[in-house]
């Protein structure tokens, strides 16, 4: 069984997160999922789960957008 991350765990890994009270910017993930199909979340009980090469690809976008 593969591991999956909350939306909130991949917003601590990608450190989208509000510098001020370090809470996390979860709508960046859901804007980038309308813009990129490639990191369609999985719902489970109405909550986001994303898998590894999903967090992979997020990775990528950060940085592509960062640039």
């Amino acid at each position: 069984m593969t591991k999956l991350f909350t939306i909130s765990e991949l917003s601590k890994i990608l450190n989208l997160t509000n510098p001020k009270n370090k809470k996390t910017l979860n709508h960046t993930l859901r804007y980038w999922e309308k813009k990129f199909i490639q990191i369609k979340a999985k719902k489970i009980n109405n909550r986001r789960y994303y898998t590894y090469q999903q967090v992979e690809i997020a990775k990528k976008i950060k940085f592509l957008l960062k640039n």
